[in-house]
Formats: C-alpha cells, sequence, structure tokens
C-alpha cells in the first residue's frame, strides 16, 4: 500500500512540478531522493518499531521538501504546514 501511496505522490509531483521554478523543483527532488533512500533502507529491516521510524522520518524529509520548496516558490500550491494536515503535522 505504502509503495502505491509513494507512487501517486510521485506523479502528482511531477503533474505540479511544472508549476514551481527550477531552483524549487530541484529543492524538492533532492528532497525526494533522500526520502527514497531512507524508505529503501527501511525496506531491508525487519518489520517493528526501528522499520516504522525509519519509514516515518523518510515521509518528514520529503514534506520537509516540498514545503522549502513551496516557500521558495509558492504559485499556490499549499504546502502541508499551511493546512496543518499533513501526515507528520502535529494535530
Amino acid at each position: 500500500m505504502r509503495k502505491i501511496a509513494l507512487t501517486l505522490t510521485a506523479a502528482s509531483a511531477l503533474a505540479l512540478g511544472a508549476c514551481q521554478s527550477p531552483a524549487a523543483d530541484s529543492v524538492e527532488d533532492q528532497a525526494e531522493s533522500r526520502a527514497d533512500a531512507i524508505d529503501a533502507q527501511a525496506d531491508t529491516m525487519p518489520d517493528g518499531a526501528a522499520k516504522e521510524a525509519m519509514e516515518n522520518k523518510a515521509d518528514r524529509v520529503e514534506e520537509m521538501g516540498e514545503e522549502k520548496a513551496n516557500a521558495m516558490d509558492d504559485n499556490g500550491e499549499v504546502a502541508p504546514s499551511e493546512t496543518g494536515v499533513g501526515d507528520t503535522q502535529k494535530k
């Protein structure tokens, strides 16, 4: 299920990527690459709290990259921090 969500997120990012400047796209792409690397590490771990923590870290890295890119070039896209409903946002 997580792989499907990541695929859909990546497809959405590509669709929205045209709305951002090249610099903002680069920041977001770098964060996604780091998040993918962290997630790949988590995939090699046995199920448990440590694996879950790594997956959560990957989610936070990707979300922070999106927010940083949006702060650089906000063309109407709403970052999770602006809505307070992102996966890693506190409620």
